[in-house]
């Protein structure tokens, strides 16, 4: 089969593809032959080394495709059935992935692998950030920073059908358009307005409910002061880098915020947990509450591209290698 392998970490240049041995499913194990792999911003971190992972590796965690061989002791699956995977290390950028039974998760009929392969990741992580980091209620209100991004679409989506107003930011007028699209009430250009300022403004002074901050360092200062008092600030990501310190007393003297940074890791630990919100997820996706835009397709050879179109913000809505 045919994989990206990174040797030693480092820049784009480091995804390279090549052949490897068809791989053999050890006891309690999966092979599946991908028909999609989401590319995510956590990749660029193992990539680069900031997650440390022992080389070689295959990057990529996240895809979705038919089962080819089923491991001794496995039950719960049998060759041809469709699932889908995240947080799964080395399953990944590869035409043939081995994962854990444990974290593979039905496809349900009617939604496609590629599909199930891009809202997977991003869909847990809005659908965890809204149901239980911060339990989402009609009539809140909520600022989403990179709302045209993959988590941004899919997050501005959910709370807008859970009644929530949702107030975005983006960096071009065709992204502000895109998150329109998905739902949310208002766009503020970051590149250009005083985001904390706009918010002032479009809440009569109030701040909004809770902040879902997936950039870090660059929105860190607007995040924090466009909360109300007693606010929620859940920061879920850096990819403007990492944010500084936080001194509590900075969360007292801007009304006794409330402060977090989740990972799906801990809200997805159990595999009752990790079936119980993928459930949920793909009953939005089937009824067509929320629907998975897939803004770029990669082939094998075209991961340094696909990685350094993420880097750059060229992209909206989710990125995909499809082997």
């Amino acid at each position: 089969m045919r994989a990206v392998v990174i040797q030693e970490t480092g820049g784009p240049e480091v995804l390279v593809a090549q052949n490897l041995p068809t791989p053999v499913p050890g006891p309690g194990e999966l092979r599946v032959n991908v028909a999609a792999a989401g590319v995510n911003y956590i990749d660029v971190y193992y990539r680069t080394g900031a997650y440390p992972l022992a080389t070689p590796f295959i990057p990529g965690s996240e895809g979705a495709g038919v089962v080819s061989a089923v491991g001794s002791g496995v039950t719960s699956f049998k060759e041809g059935d469709h699932v889908a995977w995240a947080l799964v290390p080395g399953a990944g950028y590869a035409g043939q992935v081995i994962l854990p039974a444990v974290r593979a998760v039905p496809v349900p009929v009617g939604i496609d692998d590629e599909t199930a392969g891009a809202v997977l990741l991003q869909g847990l992580t809005a659908q965890y950030l809204t149901r239980s980091t911060h339990h989402a209620r009609a009539g809140e209100s909520a600022l989403v920073h990179a709302a045209a991004g993959g988590v941004g679409l899919l997050l501005t989506q959910v709370l807008t059908f859970l009644g929530v107003r949702v107030i975005g930011t983006t960096s071009t007028a065709s992204k502000a358009a895109l998150a329109l699209q998905a739902g949310a009430a208002e766009v503020i250009r970051y590149d250009k307005d005083d985001v904390a300022a706009q918010v002032a403004q479009l809440t009569d002074a109030r701040g909004v409910d809770v902040v879902y901050d997936g950039v870090g360092q660059a929105t860190f200062d607007a995040s924090i002061n466009s909360l109300r008092p007693r606010g929620m600030f859940v920061s879920f990501g850096s990819a403007s880098g990492r944010v500084a310190p936080v001194d509590p007393l900075l969360l007292q003297s801007k009304g006794s915020l409330f402060f977090t940074r989740p990972t799906l890791a801990h809200y997805a630990a159990t595999r009752d947990e990790l079936l119980e919100r993928s459930r949920e997820l793909f009953g939005w996706v089937a009824s067509g509450e929320l629907s998975v835009r897939v803004g770029a397709r990669y082939s094998l050879d075209q991961g340094r591209q696909a990685h350094e179109d993420l880097e750059s913000r060229r992209t909206t809505g989710k990125s995909l290698i499809i082997p």
